[in-house]
C-alpha cells in the first residue's frame, strides 16, 4: 500500500471514528438530559449516560471502524480502560485550561479544545485496543 493510500485510509478511519463518536456523544447528552429532567440527580444521570454512551461507542467502533485483532473480551477491557483514561485526562485538561482567564471565561472553547485532544487520544488508544497498533 502506498503512502498516499495509507494516509487516505487513515483520514477515512478518523472520519468514521468522528461519526461514531458524535453518535455516542448524542446518546450521552440525550440520555443525561432525559434522566436529569425526569427522575435522577445529575451525578447518577451522568454515570448512567456516560456508561451507556461508552458501550454504544464500543459497539459502533467494533463494527464500523476497527478490525478486531484480539479476543473480544480483551479488546473490551482495553477499550473501557481507554475510556476511563479519557475521562481522567479530559477532567485534568479542563481543570488546567480553566486556570487561564480566557479559557475560564469561554468554557465552550475549553470544551472544544479538550474534545479535540480526546478525539485523537481515543482514536489511537482504541486502535491499539482493537488492532494492536497505533499507526
Amino acid at each position: 500500500m502506498s503512502r498516499r493510500d495509507r494516509l487516505r485510509e487513515l483520514v477515512r478511519l478518523k472520519l468514521r471514528f468522528a461519526l461514531t463518536s458524535a453518535l455516542a456523544t448524542a446518546v450521552d447528552y440525550g440520555l443525561y438530559l432525559l434522566l436529569v429532567y425526569t427522575w435522577l440527580e445529575p451525578v447518577p444521570s451522568h454515570v448512567i449516560s456516560y456508561s451507556v454512551a461508552v458501550l454504544v461507542n464500543f459497539s459502533l467502533q467494533k463494527r464500523f471502524i476497527f478490525t478486531l485483532e484480539r479476543k473480544l473480551s480483551h479488546a473490551f477491557v482495553l477499550a473501557m480502560a481507554v475510556s476511563g483514561g479519557g475521562l481522567v485526562l479530559g477532567t485534568l485538561l479542563i481543570w488546567v485550561l480553566t486556570q487561564h482567564p480566557f479559557f475560564d471565561h469561554y468554557q465552550y472553547v475549553t470544551k472544544l479544545c479538550v474534545t479535540g485532544i480526546l478525539f485523537f487520544y481515543n482514536f489511537y488508544m482504541k486502535r491499539y485496543a482493537f488492532e494492536r497498533r497505533f499507526l
